[in-house]
């Protein structure tokens, strides 16, 4: 499996050339530079059919910023039409080509606009990622009759009664695509359960089809967590799993990605996607970046889901984001020295792919569990300015956001998320330009912590990170640069520092804040340059 955490710094630019993910090792006189990852979409992204475009005209910023690699929204026609986010799959085929759910582009826009953003971001050395929607499809074309008998929606091992005729909507023919791209029809007996029963429209239960089981190597929640909504892939009968494998040769054939997201995996048989990816990239003859959406935050449970993949997927380190998100909720009673306890990025690596918020835990969403705006900066340091883990910044957190939805409690709401683009232009600036070799950590002390990276023989400049969650902060630390002066990337402390002769400098911080200390490099020209250097 690839490592996109690291990078080459020049890939390929022409339209039919496939980037390379696999750069741990980096071909000749190519200096490795460090990954990262944005999440270009959040839950509220305009439904204006515009997106895609968004995405084709930033791509050369983006990149100049420092990101290598976009996971780009679901791509496929929903059953909410032009509203649709894209977790509502009906037709994975369509991309925004056909008429169907009452419209022609999806939410984001069209096939054809799709394929260019990810070709403009290609030509840009940007890898791109789709997000995959195998658990479910919903907005069947027509109704079906079979036998399927009723279990507890809140424990699944449960029976609610006999096994008995239903009639629920599971037919899917795609009339607005037809056979193009894919013949196949979907039928009841492709999928394990679903949740309605037009001949007991009232009766709550899910219905398990007759002949099928819930999933064993799925998350335990409610029993079994195999169902979550709309008609459930079962993802054993081989129909399914060949349509599957057709759909990512036809992405990988059509559109040219680099990768995926895998939503909702903890609701999906944990030997499928090892299948499936292996055999895509037998498809490819190359890696492919793959991240899966395991969201728990129980680490012994992302560790079983590990093991069981052999390693072949990463996943996002939602325990992480659990302590940003009790951090700043806590301010300075946090002990900022147990901020990676618990957390995949500190057990597994390699595995990590690290983030601070996301579309579900965004304010209003399913998940909401917000890290405050003034933590913000500081987790993102954490993240990005560190040797583990594959870091993803967030759309909203990056560009800002204002949106208006009712809240768990039925009342509205008006929400504005803050843009943090300034400091994070220059985190990235940190992480590209200066977060190399060998790094010594200074987490001795609950409120001020730091860390310092050496530099490595194609990065050799240094850098000494301190925040603070309380008053401001000091912190004797070495960065193997004797005599050597020192400028804070954040502009936050105009002075500079100087290290003595053993390579050692008392460096500082605000209260409620980060500094990022880093020695003289040209591009510091374009960010300190109202500063004395």
């Amino acid at each position: 499996m690839s490592h996109p955490d690291q990078q080459p710094q020049d890939t390929a630019k022409t339209s039919g050339a496939r980037l390379n993910p696999d750069t741990l090792q980096p071909k000749e006189q190519q200096a490795a530079i460090n990954g990262t990852l944005m999440q270009y979409f959040h839950w509220y992204t305009p439904a204006d059919g515009n997106h895609w475009n968004r995405v084709r005209q930033a791509a050369e910023d983006l990149a100049k910023a420092g990101i290598t690699a976009l996971w780009l929204p679901p791509a496929s026609k929903g059953f909410e039409g032009p509203k649709d986010v894209g977790y509502g799959a009906y037709d994975l085929f369509d991309l925004g080509e056909f008429d169907q759910q009452g419209t022609v582009p999806t939410k984001y826009g069209t096939k054809a606009e799709y394929v260019a953003a990810v070709k403009a971001c290609r030509d840009q050395g940007l890898q791109i990622y789709a997000d995959v929607v195998f658990n479910h499809k919903m907005a069947a074309d027509f109704e079906e009759e079979f036998k399927a008998t009723p279990m507890d929606p809140s424990d699944r091992r449960r029976t609610l009664g006999d096994m008995r005729k239903i009639k629920s909507w599971t037919g899917f023919n795609f009339p607005g695509r037809g056979d193009k791209y894919s013949s196949m029809k979907w039928h009841w007996y492709h999928f394990d359960a679903v949740d309605h029963n037009s001949n007991e429209p009232n009766y709550r239960a899910v219905w398990l089809i007759e002949g099928k089981a819930f999933e064993d190597k799925v998350s335990w929640e409610m029993g079994s967590y195999d169902y979550l909504m709309g008609c459930d892939l079962d993802i054993d009968h081989p129909d399914v799993r060949n349509e599957l494998k057709h759909w990512g040769e036809w992405m990988l054939d059509q559109v040219g990605i680099d990768g995926f997201r895998l939503d909702a995996i903890k609701h999906i048989c944990g030997d499928f996607f090892v299948d499936w990816l292996t055999h895509l990239e037998r498809y490819a003859q190359r890696n492919l970046f793959c991240v899966g959406e395991y969201w728990t935050y129980d680490l012994g449970t992302l560790s079983w889901y590990a093991n069981n993949s052999g390693g072949l997927l990463k996943l996002f380190d939602a325990p992480l984001h659990r302590n940003f998100h009790q951090a700043s909720r806590a301010g300075s009673h946090y002990d900022l020295r147990t901020i990676f306890d618990h957390t995949v990025v500190k057990t597994m690596p390699l595995l990590a792919v690290t983030l601070v918020e996301n579309h579900d835990t965004q304010p209003l969403q399913a998940l909401e569990s917000v890290v405050e705006a003034w933590f913000k900066p500081l987790a993102y340091a954490l993240i990005l300015l560190r040797q583990d883990g594959y870091p993803c910044i967030f759309h909203c957190d990056y560009y800002g956001a204002h949106y208006v939805d009712k809240g768990h409690d039925g009342n509205q709401y008006e929400i504005w998320m803050d843009s943090h683009q300034k400091i994070l232009d220059r985190l990235l600036v940190g992480r590209r330009h200066f977060a190399y070799g060998p790094q010594y950590d200074y987490f001795n002390h609950p409120n001020v912590v730091g860390w310092t990276r050496l530099g490595s023989p194609d990065h050799p400049q240094a850098m000494a990170v301190l925040l603070s969650n309380g008053a401001a902060g000091h912190k004797w630390m070495e960065v193997g640069k004797p005599n050597t002066t020192f400028y804070d990337l954040t502009g936050t402390i105009k002075r500079s520092i100087t290290t003595n002769a053993d390579g050692w400098a008392e460096f500082c911080c605000h209260g409620g804040s980060v500094s990022v200390w880093v020695d003289d490099h040209p591009i510091l020209n374009s960010y300190l340059g109202e500063l004395t250097r």
